[in-house]
């Protein structure tokens, strides 16, 4: 017994989404996820089930064999017009052969004879079939006055009654053509995060719009452009750390030594020719250059780019678990699990996600702690000797950082952000994720008890250094490089604007 999942169109009548379900009982097949809401799709039905391989084989012929299976998304044209037809008996129906005739799904008609405009027909419709649009066009004008208020194939102007075939025709302009069975797979999937925002009173329109968002914010931030906000700190006469904040998702952090160039992080895959070219441009070197690189979690967004690089990827084995499976709840009880499962598949399939190939784990067995930390493992860079600290798992499982107490440079992933610098426009990306997933969090709880921590850590050792004129230097997954003071994270030195034509400001 496998679960199986299916997309049907039925007729808007009494009677379709029992015919459908006494067929899938028939082969006993049980159905475990349903969801319909005419206010969003009048003739979408989405199927999970489980059955036999034979038995779903039967169930899909069946379903197939009375118009219900959706087996592809066929890009649908949008007309609207006006038509004048004589005021008589039988006029309507001769003008509907036509538009029935062409397979055409009428969304909106108007006729009055006593209103302003008599014998004018306002029409507004839909055509799946290819070419068909044409050639209604030509029938009823060799037949009928005709004036055509809008005509569009590119789906910008369907409505809600073809929801889910104009959704599908926005993805498609955001991750290129791809398979029928693929992109039914992924609007199921769109869905089935919908129905569990809506279980939760949200609403499922929005969640639509966010999916939208997501990847069409990604896409309008590459090439001309992408721009960074860029920070370069001298931290030593052989160290400087540099931080790039990305225009969508979390930032990436050069280490410039003498000897080498180590990324912390990577941003998504889709920024990796823009990262390329900026590197070059602050004389970082090209992606050849880069010798080592340390993944900090598996987000998308921190790991994303990494398999564009030849150079070793270092993470956590839980790191390479949710990497391998697609899922960042996994490894925890998250209550979230659909919620996380989808954002996962498509923030990386929006970002161009290449999983590293070069791959070192760091170990599993504690060699000391660091307060609640258990510290992995300790890395060199540049004559600095770092601890890898293991997160407790409340961003997501598999979260490192690394620590320097005697330079004072603490890599706190997304366990510490300077919310304060983020841009509205990078505000904005990030509310997406935390209305799709409700928390950018696994475990609340924990995520609050890590971050507090993390600073007391670098108060304690901000305290130590200032007697000696230093700070402690706190590199967070998001916003700018921060300092201190008090208990609020504030911006340590300039941030300098750069954009894919050029360093700005």
């Amino acid at each position: 017994m496998r679960k199986y999942s299916f997309v049907a169109r039925m007729p808007d009548e009494a009677g379709a989404l029992h015919r459908a379900a006494a067929i899938i009982r028939h082969y006993n097949g049980n159905i475990n996820r349903l969801q319909f809401d005419r206010r969003i799709d009048p003739v979408t039905v989405f199927f999970e089930v489980t059955a036999d391989e034979t038995a779903y084989e039967k169930i899909t012929k069946e379903l197939a064999a009375i118009g219900y299976l959706q087996t592809s998304i066929r890009p649908v044209s949008f007309l609207k017009f006006y038509a004048w037809v004589p005021n008589r008996s039988g006029a309507l129906d001769e003008f509907l052969n036509y538009t029935t005739n062409a397979g055409a799904n009428i969304a909106f008609i108007d006729y009055d004879d006593a209103g302003r405009h008599p014998g004018r027909l306002t029409v507004s419709l839909h055509v799946e079939k290819s070419g068909a649009v044409e050639k209604l066009m030509d029938e009823i004008k060799s037949k009928y006055r005709m004036e055509i208020l809008e005509y569009d194939n590119t789906g910008e102007h369907l409505d809600d009654t073809v929801f889910y075939v104009t959704l599908a025709q926005k993805i498609r302009n955001i991750i290129g053509e791809s398979e029928d069975a693929f992109l039914l797979s992924f609007l199921a999937d769109t869905n089935h995060i919908a129905q569990e925002l809506m279980d939760r009173g949200n609403d499922p329109k929005k969640a639509f719009s966010c999916v939208l968002s997501t990847g069409e914010t990604m896409r309008a931030t590459i090439g001309e452009r992408f721009s960074a906000d860029v920070q370069r700190i001298r931290v030593t006469d052989r160290f400087t750390v540099f931080c790039f904040q990305m225009p969508c998702g979390g930032s990436i952090f050069a280490l410039q030594t003498p000897d080498e160039v180590v990324l912390i992080d990577t941003g998504y895959g889709i920024y990796f020719p823009d990262v390329r070219m900026m590197l070059e441009r602050y004389g970082i070197g090209k992606p050849s250059d880069i010798s080592r690189i340390i993944i900090t979690h598996a987000d998308g967004d921190h790991c994303g780019g990494a398999g564009y690089f030849s150079a070793q990827s270092f993470m956590h084995n839980t790191t390479l678990g949710i990497v391998k499976e697609n899922n960042r709840a996994y490894g925890t009880r998250s209550d979230k699990l659909i919620l996380e499962t989808f954002y996962t598949k498509m923030v990386n399939l929006f970002s161009l996600f290449k999983p590293p190939e070069n791959i070192v784990l760091f170990p599993t067995i504690p060699v000391g702690h660091r307060g609640i930390f258990p510290i992995l493992a300790t890395v060199e860079i540049g004559g600095i000797s770092f601890e890898v600290l293991e997160s407790l798992g409340g961003h997501i499982g598999g979260q490192i950082y690394l620590f320097s107490e005697e330079s004072g440079l603490l890599f706190a992933a997304d366990s510490i952000i300077n919310i304060a610098s983020l841009t509205p426009e990078r505000m904005a990306y990030n509310s997406l994720a935390e209305f799709l997933v409700a928390s950018v969090n696994v475990n609340n709880e924990v995520a609050k008890k890590e971050r507090g921590a993390l600073l007391e850590l670098a108060a304690a050792t901000d305290a130590k250094l200032k007697e000696s004129g230093k700070r402690c230097i706190i590199c967070g997954g998001h916003g700018a490089v921060s300092v201190l003071e008090g208990k609020k994270p504030v911006t340590y030195g300039t941030v300098e604007h750069y954009g894919a034509t050029g360093q700005g400001n």
